[in-house]
């Protein structure tokens, strides 16, 4: 494992190492570049949370956590330095400097890829089902709940997203919402309405998921009951968290706190780039998330070479 150098000035900082991040190191080691990649839990990001991938080309079927291994590998052979630590603020400037909890590092350049957290409920039985009967997305997860009955867990237009696409392949969706009504958008509430196999409880909270392995039920608080739903999985679909909170005042973030990026990953701050689910975009994939470290990688070396 290569673990990062004290007093250097590297090319390119990289922070995250998420698929985006993981990616990017990838180009800049074959680009020459020096590289840091600075991860503040575990490599590979929200794709270790599932058990079994299917539409990563090049793998049939892949765990996350065996696909994370192979990046970081694959990184790390190409020179990538490494450093376990959160990063707490980013100073711009012609040298870059950011700064962790324990320590500050220099570079020409930073790739900003922390991408995001689900947000999540918090309840009893919740943590230990992630990836084994609790899943957040139906693109990557959906397929393994074909005609069995999931909830569905949220009423915002995620959530009805979500349920629409599940209705597809699974017997059948019952949404659970903590609001008196749907709070997205009348088209996708409308086409809701229509779905004979999907049900939905509004008005409703969520009090804890059960189950030997897996999720077998949930259980609610509604009309002042409690009451168990049997279900044989659920999604989560109550928002995204961006983790951006150290470019805030740095570099242009939207509204919901997403950084404003191009289809370059360039930021309006000069040798700062976006990678990942951290940046405005309208699809989170791992694919999409390697793209984008593609993208600004390529992007970051030009920034460099042109100086």
């Amino acid at each position: 494992m290569n673990i990062r150098k004290d007093s250097i000035m590297y090319d390119i900082i990289i922070v995250g190492g998420g698929p985006a991040g993981l990616t990017a190191a990838i180009y800049a080691g074959r680009a020459n570049k020096s590289v840091l990649i600075i991860e503040k839990a575990g490599f590979g990001g929200q794709m270790t949370h599932s058990p079994k991938i299917e539409n990563y080309p090049g793998f049939k079927e892949i765990s996350g956590n065996e696909l994370a291994d192979l990046m970081l590998e694959q990184a790390l052979a190409l020179g990538a330095d490494i450093e376990i630590d959160e990063v707490t603020a980013i100073t711009d400037g012609e040298i870059k400097k950011v700064k962790t909890t324990f320590s500050e590092f220099e570079g020409k350049t930073v790739i900003y890829a922390a991408g995001v957290t689900h947000r999540t409920l918090g309840v009893p039985g919740e943590e230990e089902r992630i990836g084994n009967g609790i899943s957040f997305c139906a693109v990557c997860d959906g397929a393994f709940y074909a005609g069995k009955d999931i909830t569905v867990i949220g009423g915002g237009n995620s959530a009805m997203q979500e349920a629409i696409m599940l209705s597809e392949l699974c017997a059948s969706v019952t949404m659970i919402q903590d609001m008196p009504y749907l709070t997205g958008e009348a088209a996708l509430a409308s086409v809701i309405e229509s779905k004979s196999n999907i049900k939905v409880i509004t008005g409703a909270k969520l009090l804890s998921f059960a189950g030997d392995n897996g999720v077998s039920s949930v259980k609610i608080l509604h009309g002042g009951e409690e009451k168990d739903i049997a279900c044989e999985g659920c999604f989560i679909a109550i928002g995204l968290i961006p983790s951006n909170g150290a470019l805030k005042g740095i570099t242009e973030l939207d509204k919901y706190g997403y950084i404003v990026s191009d289809e370059k990953c360039l930021t309006d701050s000069n040798g700062i780039f976006a990678a990942g689910d951290c940046r405005t975009k309208s699809i989170r994939q791992i694919t999409t998330a390697a793209a984008d470290g593609a993208t600004a990688a390529l992007a970051a070396c030009r920034y460099i070479e042109g100086r």
